[in-house]
């Protein structure tokens, strides 16, 4: 009687008719395609791969997901060392201008944010590419 006890509390909530999943489709991939869909379900934190193929098919997630090559990888990890850059050069200037009650800001500093615009542009060119 407890086993029955313990595996009723246990159950799902039974869902209405409308919403039960009682089709079965079957289709066939190849191994490298399988391991492809799984690892894009891992990615995409989806429960299983069904709920991951659902949402694509029927796009009721909100998900953006981005499948990269080692390049595009390479690249993006480039970017985030980039943009760190920009920030340590925004860093050291924003510091002596608020260091200095009369700061005038020189060539060096002038060229510190020329260096780091140019960065931006640059970094925003690449993400553009890849997330269109």
């Amino acid at each position: 009687m407890n086993n029955n006890r313990s595996r009723k509390q246990s159950m799902r909530p039974h869902l209405p008719d409308k919403e039960k999943r009682n089709e079965m489709l079957i289709i066939r991939i190849t191994r490298e395609e399988k391991i492809r869909l799984q690892s894009l379900t891992k990615r995409g934190k989806f429960a299983c791969m069904s709920d991951f193929i659902r949402s694509r098919i029927f796009k009721q997630s909100d998900r953006k997901m981005i499948s990269l090559d080692e390049n595009a990888n390479n690249q993006l990890k480039n970017l985030d060392y980039e943009l760190n850059k920009i920030g340590v050069n925004l860093n050291q200037l924003s510091k002596r201008m608020n260091s200095f009650a009369g700061y005038r800001m020189g060539d060096s500093d002038r060229q510190l944010l020329k260096q780091a615009f140019e960065m931006m542009r640059n970094c925003l060119v690449l993400l553009q590419r890849y997330l269109r």
